[in-house]
């Protein structure tokens, strides 16, 4: 029942006392019904009436405990200690109806995503993102590109037929130079964010529930998520997860912030695909690379941070020699966590789209208050939450299929970025 007091809110409870019609307004803006906000309202304020009745009651329990000890007729402690008795249940009736109505705004709460930057624009889905620019132009060829699942095939750097017989749709085996090709983008992307000032670390790939609710990826997300039922781990949907938990429940000096971290994992989601585009080839699948970026900072600073961290993204890009272009997401393609993020794209000429590659988000307090990471201010003030920031640096394979499909040659070859080659053992065009 703890869980649900005001240290480990998903959104500050304050929001909803002072300014509910902020909450409805950001709740109304990314297409949800606000009507949620008025149960928040009625379950805190019926929990705070709970709390001041129990505090009442066991006041009250106190001074006549006190009373008895000073008695001297048997007659006058007996009828209070019965007067006890009754006073006793109805302090545990209070206590149960307090943990009932505990647990019930914990699990409402938890629902609840994070509210929009008003920065954000308004629209339902991703046709509404807006593209802010576009850097560089999509590469034109003197033949026919081909995409990605032909070039893979043909040059037999990409089995599908391998992945089907060992694990079903939606997987695939890299064989060869391209399994390299994959391992030379991880190395090169994880080096340079080094380089960039970020940290790398080497998490697990499973973690607790706990660890999956802190960076809220439960309990919103699943039926989308792997589980092993018999030891209760959860397989990481994307670093984000345990680079959020390993500092849950702890306080940061803040001499320590900005904390700029990165890290490698293979990610693993349920993906449901519908048919069209999204089935052929590895776009999309059950399991897929992602080197991360995270960072925790002062809330002050977190809209200068998350441009940073953008641009971090988009030097990886422009290091790959890709055409990219920056969207801004619109609160109808936001994820549960975030208050604003930015979209990364890259040209793939063979498949004719724009592939996200990255999203930036600014999740501002929303997953610190989940997980109780707090930073101790230096001018000895009060602990706060701090604020947390993701961003992929890059995701794979879609920064897999835009260097296969844009270093693509007219005899079928692809070429090796200049970037990969030292890490490519020798490599320099894949034939």
């Amino acid at each position: 029942s703890e869980r649900a007091g005001e240290e480990v809110m998903m959104l500050d409870i304050k929001l909803f006392r002072e300014t509910p019609e902020l909450v409805r307004e950001g709740l109304a803006r990314r297409q949800m019904d606000a009507a949620v906000v008025d149960e928040v309202v009625a379950l805190d304020e019926r929990r705070r009436r709970l709390i001041l009745d129990v505090e009442a009651k066991k006041a009250e329990r106190n001074a006549v405990s006190k009373e008895i000890g000073r008695m001297k007729s048997k007659e006058e402690r007996e009828a209070k200690i019965s007067a006890m008795r009754l006073l006793g249940d109805e302090i545990s009736a209070l206590d149960e109806s307090l943990k009932q109505t505990e647990s019930n705004l914990y699990d409402v709460m938890a629902g609840i995503p994070n509210i929009p930057d008003a920065d954000v624009p308004l629209g339902p889905d991703d046709k509404h993102n807006v593209v802010l620019r576009t850097i560089g132009k999509p590469k034109q060829f003197d033949f026919e590109p081909k995409a990605h699942w032909d070039l893979g095939t043909d040059l037999n750097i990409i089995d599908f037929e391998a992945g089907v017989k060992l694990s079903g749709t939606r997987f695939y085996v890299l064989k060869g130079a391209g399994a390299r090709l994959e391992r030379a983008l991880i190395f090169w992307m994880l080096d340079l964010h080094i380089r960039q000032g970020y940290k790398e670390f080497y998490p697990p790939w499973m973690v607790r529930e706990e660890v999956m609710f802190a960076s809220g990826q439960l309990p919103k997300f699943a039926d989308n998520l792997y589980r092993d039922h018999q030891e209760d781990f959860w397989w990481v949907p994307t670093a984000e997860v345990p680079l959020t938990g390993m500092l849950m429940g702890e306080i940061i000096d803040e001499s320590a912030l900005p904390m700029n971290l990165t890290a490698y994992t293979a990610c693993f989601r349920r993906e449901k695909m519908s048919a069209g585009r999204d089935v052929r080839g590895i776009k999309r699948g059950h399991q897929f690379d992602k080197v991360e970026m995270y960072k925790y900072c002062l809330p002050e600073n977190a809209e200068q941070e998350l441009e940073n961290m953008v641009a971090d993204a988009c030097a990886t890009c422009e290091g790959l020699g890709l055409t990219y272009r920056v969207l801004k997401q619109c609160t109808g393609d936001l994820s549960f966590g975030s208050h604003k993020t930015y979209d990364v794209e890259v040209w793939a000429p063979g498949c004719q789209e724009w592939l996200e590659v990255s999203s930036v988000s600014n999740i501002g307090q929303f997953q610190a208050r989940r997980a109780n990471i707090k930073v101790r201010p230096a001018d000895g003030s009060g602990l706060r939450y701090v604020n947390t920031l993701n961003g992929s640096g890059l995701g794979l394979p879609r920064t897999l299929i835009a260097v296969l499909e844009n270093y693509q040659q007219a005899d079928g070859s692809i070429l090796v970025p200049e970037v990969l080659k030292p890490l490519m053992g020798g490599i320099e065009v894949i034939r």
